[in-house]
């Protein structure tokens, strides 16, 4: 048989004699297109020593300095939640994004496995470059593996942006309605 290699748009393609053409997906593609952005951003499980990455770029993002909310996530995320799903993103050997979650194996009756995605934040300078979709494959292929079913969140109402992020992730309204009540009501 006579083999004849080809390259159409950077994927080799072969030919066998009398054969039809075969693509030839084992080899490297120089543009990447097909790569997830998790196997190109470093993405890792959160660790103490991230919290003043976390901190800071928190700071970037909204403006305000919430130490003490971040303090007590971390704390919460590494040491009382018996499923850690918290993950930083790192590019030029740094922190650039985050996302914080955790695994309810039940609420108001329910025993369901479901994730709440609690914060996710991305360095502003690095917006745009996959970090946060990287986070998000991350999460979602580690949430896979315990066989969560659902990730519930919740955001403020006229947070656009991340609302169009979510979605382009796949998120979607839910069913439930949340209610608050102030405790001293007049």
């Amino acid at each position: 048989m006579t083999r004849r290699s080809t390259v159409y748009q950077n994927i080799p393609v072969h030919k066998v004699a009398g054969m039809s053409e075969e693509i030839d997906y084992s080899v490297p593609i120089d543009d990447d297109y097909g790569a997830l952005n998790r196997d190109r951003i470093p993405v890792r499980s959160l660790q103490e020593s991230d919290l003043p990455s976390l901190i800071a770029i928190d700071r970037r993002v909204t403006g305000v300095d919430r130490t003490p909310y971040y303090e007590t996530k971390v704390a919460e995320v590494l040491y009382e939640t018996g499923v850690r799903v918290s993950l930083v993103a790192e590019l030029d050997d740094r922190p650039v994004g985050f996302v914080m979650a955790r695994v309810d194996f039940g609420e108001f009756g329910q025993t369901e496995p479901e994730a709440v995605l609690d914060t996710i934040g991305v360095d502003p300078n690095y917006i745009n470059r996959g970090v946060g979709v990287a986070l998000m494959s991350q999460l979602m292929a580690n949430l896979t593996t315990l066989r969560v079913d659902r990730v519930r969140t919740q955001l403020d109402w006229n947070d656009f942006r991340l609302l169009a992020f979510l979605d382009r992730c796949g998120f979607r309204p839910s069913q439930r309605i949340a209610l608050f009540r102030e405790v001293a009501a007049p």
